[in-house]
């Protein structure tokens, strides 16, 4: 029963998700790398762990759509359907709004109410995260992966004075 919730949801985003570049993403422009040359940047940096997410898991970039994978590197979310709509959950903590998310959140939730507690301590984990949701990350591939993923994890400091 379950595979038959998840090919719904993978036809739903298949079907919305050119929608969604074409409309929410119509002043954005794609990345000048490709696949191949990630894997040609320094070993511990971002753009190498890209190119290496790319070829480990047999994707290809989505023009526009290329955050989405540096967010699954950052966050350690991983690939599976409930790990999408997890992710969701935890760029709404982070606080990232659109009609988009909001859909993946409200219809993954409807579709796999089964994985809740996972959708709730994902929230909980980005509220807990630098807010990341907006950063042009094509401009920090050339920086240490270790490093971005840190400072994004690392929770505000609290001022007791």
């Amino acid at each position: 029963m379950k595979k038959i919730r998840v090919q719904f949801l993978l036809f739903v985003y298949n079907k919305t998700q050119k929608l969604y570049r074409k409309y929410f993403k119509k002043k954005k422009r794609q990345w000048q790398f490709n696949e191949e040359q990630l894997l040609k940047f320094q070993e511990d940096s971002l753009g190498r762990k890209l190119g290496e997410f790319y070829k480990k898991h047999g994707f290809s970039m989505i023009p526009k759509m290329e955050n989405h994978d540096v967010h699954h590197l950052i966050t350690g979310c991983g690939t599976q359907f409930e790990d999408e709509v997890a992710m969701q959950y935890l760029l709404l903590g982070n606080g990232k709004l659109n009609a988009h998310l909001l859909a993946a959140v409200v219809l993954g939730t409807l579709i796999l109410p089964e994985y809740l507690k996972l959708y709730m301590k994902a929230y909980r984990k980005g509220q807990s995260m630098k807010p990341f949701y907006h950063w042009d990350f094509e401009s920090l591939l050339w920086q240490n992966f270790d490093h971005l993923k840190d400072y994004i994890q690392q929770k505000e400091p609290t001022v007791l004075f």
